[in-house]
């Protein structure tokens, strides 16, 4: 009896399938990091000391010379919070968006599920996280802060967040960048103008008295788990509104970057 194979759904993640290719994750994702590190003289310690150079330049600029506040928090600790999520949505992005052209010979040769591969790409930038996050929990006994070690259980949680805002814009990208090659040079601007529209260097706090342009912010993705990873430092009620807001803004777009790329998947050994 002759077998028909089909395509899954173009909303769905076709998870029995990317379960089948299971041991791909694991072949990509330590690929790309050791080409990441290969060759070089520091090696896993860019992964901290990227986010921890850019913690100096804005504590220095902002923290001292501009007097940003900080909910509180001495600055340094404020800024390195959330650039941690802020390196994996900006370095998965990129990574993501560049996936599917980067990885072509492939993808002409061998069948597998197409969204291993920028899936790949952002766990390489969650590698990142758990290097960064040691550097973490080491500025917080730094500055004997009053950590509140019970709300631990949210970085998870926030990390889970920055991984599907991640995901969706990077999927959309991934899959357009394999016709318009112009996205390459879009991509890095974007990351540079979205630093300045997420709540990674300043508080949301600081607009009180513009609560429209609050609402504008929580817009973005990353406003979520960036203010999630900061509830056990700030102490003070998360607005569960911007919140969830940002959360919902997050699922729109991991849908459509699912769609768009499901719907372009069959072209991309011809295109890429």
């Amino acid at each position: 009896m002759e077998q028909k194979i089909t395509p899954p759904s173009k909303l769905s993640l076709g998870l029995n399938e990317l379960w089948s290719y299971r041991e791909l994750f694991y072949f990509f994702t330590w690929r790309d990091i050791k080409v990441k590190y290969k060759q070089t003289f520091l090696g896993f310690a860019w992964a901290i000391l990227q986010p921890f150079v850019m913690m100096v330049i804005f504590s220095i600029f902002f923290g001292k010379a501009l007097n940003v506040p900080s909910d509180g928090i001495p600055y340094p600790l404020f800024a390195f919070s959330g650039l941690m999520l802020w390196n994996v949505f900006s370095t998965g992005l990129s990574g993501a968006a560049n996936s599917m052209v980067t990885n072509a010979n492939i993808i002409k040769k061998i069948y597998f599920p197409r969204l291993v591969i920028p899936m790949s790409a952002i766990l390489v930038a969650v590698f990142d996280f758990i290097m960064a996050f040691i550097v973490y929990l080491g500025l917080v006994l730094y500055y004997d802060y009053s950590f509140s070690w019970a709300a631990l259980y949210l970085i998870p949680l926030a990390l889970t967040l920055t991984v599907l805002s991640t995901f969706g814009p990077g999927t959309l990208i991934a899959a357009i960048n394999v016709k318009y090659r112009d996205f390459r040079y879009i991509v890095p601007f974007m990351i540079q103008v979205l630093l300045f529209l997420t709540p990674v260097i300043y508080p949301v706090s600081m607009l009180a008295n513009y609560p429209w342009l609050q609402k504008l912010l929580a817009l973005n993705p990353m406003y979520a788990p960036i203010s999630i990873i900061r509830y056990g430092l700030v102490q003070k009620p998360l607005d569960m509104t911007l919140v969830s807001v940002s959360i919902v803004s997050g699922i729109c777009l991991f849908i459509i970057g699912i769609f768009y790329f499901r719907r372009t998947e069959a072209y991309f050994a011809d295109l890429a």
